[in-house]
């Protein structure tokens, strides 16, 4: 075989496996970010399918960059701050992008607008626009909100599949009002109605008197999006169709936008 085409096919291999090295990192680090609290080397290798020396050797070489962090012996490891300082810098590129049409939505429906991203269990609020009503609805940019019992929480969960959720979430959940869904079935159920839908809404399960509807936009980063509008719930009987629709065509025009 000609010298300069064993080096081609070995450069082909070489990358090839490259990318594999990269595939089974990636999967790594999406395992652990549904596991705030640490998640052990048996679980990592059970979970993404790895002999544990493999997964072991991967992890080390994360942990060497500042993705991943030692939690405990028992606990295992979590994300390294290396990666949030990565999330931070996309966010902030994100917020910067898409603030326009938050603007520019809450404008037409006369609403506060959020902007959140998945964070482990929870659900992460990463900008806002408040409308000034007599009755409003305004949480805070850096507050974070349970995923079962919220709109933008349960749209997120819907880009997960089942085997995710039920790693994310107990089987039974918290109760933060008299609606608020504490079966973990019963939201599975839901979430299957959202995916169809592309829109997820919150009918007073996280606060008594509040009502929203969300909808995930795709960033292209890596990182699991969603806009919701909260409504008093005296000004959200009867505009659910005008609130969805708005907000679904909207969530479109942002993902347009960013893969522009």
């Amino acid at each position: 075989m000609p010298r300069s085409a064993a080096n081609g096919g070995d450069a082909g291999r070489s990358s090839e496996g490259s990318v594999q090295v990269i595939a089974r990192a990636a999967a790594i680090l999406r395992r652990l970010s549904t596991a705030p609290q640490g998640c052990s080397l048996a679980e990592l290798a059970a979970d993404v399918g790895l002999p544990r020396s493999t997964v072991h050797r991967l992890v080390k070489a994360l942990e060497t960059e500042g993705l991943v962090a030692p939690v405990s012996a028992s606990a295992g490891f979590r994300l390294g701050s290396g990666l949030l300082q990565i999330a931070s810098a996309n966010r902030e590129w994100l917020v910067a992008q898409v603030h326009p049409e938050l603007v520019a939505l809450s404008d037409r429906l006369r609403e506060t607008v959020d902007l959140a991203v998945l964070s482990g269990d929870h659900v992460v609020f990463i900008d806002q626009v408040a409308r000034p009503q007599r009755l409003q609805t305004v949480s805070a940019v850096g507050v974070s909100f349970p995923l079962h019992s919220t709109a933008n929480g349960k749209a997120l969960l819907a880009t997960l599949d089942e085997a995710e959720v039920r790693t994310l979430l107990p089987a039974r959940l918290r109760r933060l009002t008299c609606h608020t869904i504490t079966s973990l079935d019963v939201l599975l159920a839901e979430l299957e109605e959202v995916r169809a839908t592309g829109l997820a809404w919150d009918r007073e399960e996280n606060d008594i008197g509040i009502c929203a509807v969300g909808c995930t936009v795709a960033t292209g980063v890596g990182m699991l999006t969603a806009v919701s509008i909260p409504v008093p719930a005296s000004r959200f009987a009867g505009r659910e169709d005008q609130l969805a629709t708005s907000l679904h065509a909207a969530c479109r025009r942002m993902e347009r936008k960013l893969a522009g």
